[in-house]
Formats: C-alpha cells, structure tokens, sequence
C-alpha cells in the first residue's frame, strides 16, 4: 500500500510547518489511523493559542493579555511587573518550571494577605495549621491552667505543647519548659533518669591535702569538707 503524502518511514509531515518529524512530535489523535494528529506539537500549540484568543474576544470581548519577553534563566512577576533570576523565586514543584508565579517579595506579601483575610493573622495561621486549635481554644485552656505554665508555674506561657505522635495537644508552657521537653525528646524514662540523677549525684570539689583536691559524692560515701 503506497504511504500517505504526508507519512512515510515512522515519520510524519506537519501541514502547518512542513517539516518531517517523529510521530512522538504530533499530538495523539484516536481518529487518525496512525494515533497522531496532522500537526506537530509546537504548531499545534501555536493553533490552540490562536483559537483560544479568537474565542476569548468573539465571546467576551478580551484580549489575550501578552506576557513580555525575559532572558534565559530569568521569570517575570506578575505582581511587581518586573523580570528577575530564578533563583528570586520560590520553589514550586507544582509549577513546570520548578518555581513559583511570583518573586519571593510578592509571595511573601501575598502569604501575609491571605493569612490575614483567612485567619486574622499570622498567629491564627500558625496554631490552626499546626495544632488544629485557634487563638479562642488556647485562651480558654491557658485560662483553665490559672494563666501559668503548666510545669514550672511561670506566668504567660506562649508556647502550644503537644504529643509528636499523636498531635494532641497536653497544654501550654514556656519557653523553657517546652524546649526542655523537646530535649529530653518527649521520654518518662529519660525524664526520670534526669530525677534520680538530680536527685542522687551531688558531686563536690573536697580538699584532701594541702593544694590537692578530689571530686567526691555521696555515692562514694565521702563527706565534703568544710574546706572545700
């Protein structure tokens, strides 16, 4: 059976462009014998383009806003109108190019916005995300715990304690409290062995001899001296 005039040899002749490509640079069409359509991608896109900007203004009487030209490794902003590196963005893996719409000032700015028009601010934002509760739950349960830090008793806590494997919260400390529990890493045990040691190792400094010195406990059954 003699080739089509514009197939032959796995390759295909664009009607738009007239080049010669690889079936895998035509758009899949179900309809053509092939599975490829008649136009190679990058023509094809041009058409989808023009069809949708034809439609947009026939429909809606709007033309198709034209983004401006930047140079290779740069991104426009759309929000302060100016062409910056990449690397001003931030990453976006969502995004084909790897990075987000707008430059990291904007985004910044437009973060801010919404946490304020959504939650009221960064601090809603934040308990909300993190700990499912908002500014009214972690009022009332600071109020339940007399307005102190529910380990040592300090006043004005700000800090949301919770279980890291359950991610139910158990209540509100301070600053210190809160990063010491993060250092003993959430364990009894190791909290308990704190106990015992506190409790148990009082080392001290005792003179032995004139000018020397021994570091005794009372684990070692030794007495300080009055001297020491």
């Amino acid at each position: 059976m003699p080739l089509s005039l514009d197939a032959r040899d796995g390759l295909r002749r664009c009607r738009d462009c007239g080049a010669w490509k690889a079936l895998d640079d035509f758009c899949a069409n179900s309809k053509r014998p092939s599975g490829r359509g008649s136009y190679c991608k990058a023509c094809f896109n041009v058409r989808s383009r023009a069809s949708y900007a034809k439609r947009l203004k026939e429909t809606r009487g709007r033309e198709v806003k034209q983004l401006p030209q930047v140079p290779d490794g740069h991104r426009f902003c759309p929000d302060c109108g100016t062409a910056k590196p990449v690397t001003d963005f931030p990453r976006n893996r969502s995004d084909s190019t790897g990075y987000a719409s707008y430059c990291k000032p904007c985004h910044n700015a437009r973060t801010r916005e919404t946490k304020q028009r959504l939650y009221g601010g960064s601090r809603e934002y934040h308990l909300r995300r993190r700990y499912g509760v908002g500014q009214k739950e972690f009022d009332e349960l600071l109020a339940e715990q007399g307005g102190v830090c529910a380990i040592c008793g300090g006043a004005a806590p700000q800090h949301l304690d919770h279980d890291h494997r359950t991610g139910w919260v158990r209540g509100i400390l301070c600053f210190n409290c809160n990063g010491g529990l993060g250092q003993f890493r959430d364990s009894p045990t190791r909290l308990a062995r704190a106990i015992t040691y506190l409790k148990g190792t009082m080392w001290q400094r005792v003179l032995i001899h004139p000018g020397v010195y021994q570091m005794c406990s009372p684990t070692r059954g030794r007495r300080p001296s009055r001297l020491s």
